[in-house]
């Protein structure tokens, strides 16, 4: 294995299909986990990626790839849950929003299913976060 880094491009173009509606409306009020009483919100799709919502159902857990547009992008370590009793830990070894492409990663439950909208549980991002991909989770046998 060659201790270069990897020949590929080295910068990548990436469009949000919507974005989050969300009563929380900035980091220091938002949980830091879904299960730290996430309030219900909205993904707003954008009107081009609105047929790609077709097949969704309400019930079905999906992965939300967010842009933590608020997030740090030249912190490399964090106190895990900005407690600075705790030792500093690399950012790839935590959940923190801060990291050099903050790429948000949430499994949700899709609540409600309208054209151009979906609801969501279990989702701690706020206000305005870019949502960059949605996609089911997969249980028992794909089917696609």
């Amino acid at each position: 294995m060659s201790s270069e880094f990897s020949s590929g491009p080295d910068h990548f173009e990436v469009r949000p299909v919507g974005h989050v509606r969300s009563p929380l409306a900035d980091r220091a009020g938002a949980p830091r986990q879904p299960d730290e009483d996430a309030p219900p919100a909205e993904v707003v799709l954008a009107p081009e990626f609105a047929a790609a919502a077709a097949d969704l159902q309400p019930g079905m857990r999906v992965i939300l790839l967010t842009w933590l547009h608020a997030g740090s992008r030249d912190v490399l370590a964090v106190h895990p849950r900005g407690d600075r009793s705790r030792p500093a830990t690399g950012v790839f070894a935590t959940r923190s929003p801060d990291r050099p492409n903050p790429i948000g990663l949430h499994e949700v439950t899709l609540t409600a299913v309208a054209p151009g909208v979906l609801g969501v549980a279990g989702l701690e991002a706020i206000d305005g976060t870019p949502i960059l991909d949605i996609k089911p989770v997969l249980g028992g046998v794909e089917t696609r």
